[in-house]
């Protein structure tokens, strides 16, 4: 326990003199609190949006699920692969767009793209809802890391430890913004793998090497009806879970902040260059699953997230494994922290200042959104202390077929503008109500089965919404044109009067 705290304190108190130094003089406003003034370079993004995309849970659940259903969590990986020829072509675009005309949040892109309130108070609100249950599960992961401590996360001493974890959070990310978590970020990223690589040379200790760790992993997965080394089931429901596991995390709060903070599209070009070496190491910490496996590791029952954390506390001494459970707190509150501010701004930019408050200064906007974020945590950390996992899990895989839905009017912005903005709005309802219909009606199962013809194929969920908000955009839109709906709900001016909210101390930046 004393190792673990004195990772997340030692972190803690480097980025708190970091970035005191390096914010000294400047004047409060979205851009600067919520994108560091967007001056990130090719390495503070890199890691950054490394350290947001491959959160802690990620690095918990995988290995889980491999530990669980055996191949099947491997879906992971494919994902993963296929992020970042995807973020390659949308998130420079996204980020030029959004400099280029001062954008912080995407639901000022789509307010900025198609003029229309209606839709970016849409595209905010599905952001705030679908990014909820993901901070929630970040919370989960901490848990998870208290368990294997023997610390009953509900009990006195849970509670305590949960409250001086996210104290770090609350008292030196948060104030700093994002500036903050670029320089946690460079501390994860040193401790993630540091981590990685001391855990997979005291496995060698262990075992002779991957080819026993599979063969004994492959017979218990047997033995005790798990799964099995191959990926089972239909190549569509494989395909289709990588696919719209990708576009679900580009629109993302978190990675869209991310983006936008970079100080050029080179720098941030290069940052998505970067995601492999990341996914590399998410398929190592799949191999610790298999490792669990191998060596005979329990977890309780409905808590294969337990699988890394266990196999940590079975492979060395307390103090060592304390060191290593502190990198994963560490690795867990930097994208809570992201996502926090990534809300927050959601919250303070357009719905307080947008609809509450329309002559809220910079300052002012700074200040609701910090206070938000105070709030969010709260509300996160008592979710997860209300919700069992398995809760948190649905609801995340809702929020994954919510945030799809935000695609056609913020992720594909920047290559068309054919679509009228009623019908992406209308195209935002069926994705909503459908997808939703689909996921609660199929007992949470993030795959349906739809049928062409005679034949059923298993799709992912979000995919399957997306087809049908998408179907309405296109049959819409032409519609909508031939009977004379304007296309632009406001004069232009209104808009620029919203964007100068943020933009009005900002600097233009090329790139």
């Amino acid at each position: 326990m004393a190792s673990f705290a004195m990772v997340v304190g030692g972190v803690a108190v480097a980025v708190g003199v970091a970035v005191r130094r390096s914010g000294r003089g400047e004047l409060p406003q979205p851009s600067g609190w919520a994108l560091a003034g967007r001056r990130l370079g090719p390495v503070g993004t890199a890691v950054l949006l490394g350290g947001t995309v491959y959160t802690a849970y990620t690095v918990v659940a995988v290995p889980g699920l491999t530990y669980a259903t055996g191949g099947f969590g491997l879906y992971a990986l494919a994902y993963t692969i296929l992020l970042q020829p995807v973020a390659m072509v949308v998130l420079p675009r996204l980020r030029r767009l959004a400099v280029r005309h001062g954008l912080v949040t995407a639901a000022d892109l789509a307010l900025n793209r198609h003029r229309s309130h209606a839709l970016a108070l849409a595209v905010a609100l599905t952001g705030i809802l679908a990014a909820m249950p993901y901070l929630v599960l970040q919370v989960v992961g901490l848990e998870a890391v208290l368990r294997v401590m023997g610390v009953d996360p509900g009990g006195p001493v849970g509670l305590l430890g949960l409250a001086g974890v996210f104290a770090v959070l609350v008292l030196v990310l948060l104030p700093g913004g994002l500036r903050a978590c670029a320089w946690f970020a460079r501390f994860k990223a040193v401790l993630i793998f540091g981590m990685l690589a001391a855990v997979l040379v005291l496995v060698t200790r262990n075992v002779a090497g991957p080819r026993e760790v599979f063969a004994l992993a492959g017979r218990r997965l047997s033995a005790e009806g798990l799964g099995s080394l191959t990926p089972p089931g239909s190549q569509t429901a494989y395909l289709t879970l990588a696919l719209g596991s990708v576009l679900a995390q580009l629109m993302y709060p978190q990675v869209l902040t991310v983006s936008f903070a970079a100080r050029s599209t080179d720098a941030l070009r290069r940052a998505v260059l970067s995601l492999p070496l990341w996914t590399a190491a998410l398929g190592l910490f799949a191999y610790l699953g298999f490792v669990a496996l191998a060596l005979d590791v329990r977890t309780p029952v409905g808590h294969a997230e337990l699988a890394v954390p266990m196999l940590l506390r079975r492979l060395d001494a307390p103090p060592v494994e304390g060191l290593l459970l502190g990198a994963l707190a560490i690795a867990a509150l930097l994208p809570a922290a992201v996502m926090a501010i990534g809300i927050s701004t959601l919250v303070a930019r357009n719905i307080y200042a947008e609809y509450f408050n329309p002559t809220a200064t910079p300052k002012h906007e700074v200040r609701a959104a910090g206070f938000a974020a105070v709030v969010i945590i709260v509300g996160a950390l008592a979710f997860a202390l209300a919700l069992n996992p398995q809760d948190a899990i649905n609801l995340h895989l809702l929020g994954g077929v919510w945030i799809s839905q935000t695609l056609p009017a913020v992720g594909l912005a920047p290559f068309t503008r054919w679509f009228h903005h009623r019908a992406l709005l209308a195209g935002w309802a069926v994705g909503m109500l459908a997808g939703t219909a689909m996921v609660v009606s199929g007992g949470f199962s993030s795959v349906v089965d739809v049928g062409l013809g005679l034949v059923h194929l298993p799709v992912y969920v979000a995919v399957t919404a997306l087809c049908a908000n998408l179907l309405v955009v296109v049959l819409l839109t032409p519609v909508l044109d031939r009977v004379g709906v304007p296309r632009r709900s406001e004069p232009p001016e209104e808009v620029r009067d919203v964007q100068r909210r943020g933009s009005r101390f900002a600097v233009r930046v090329d790139g």
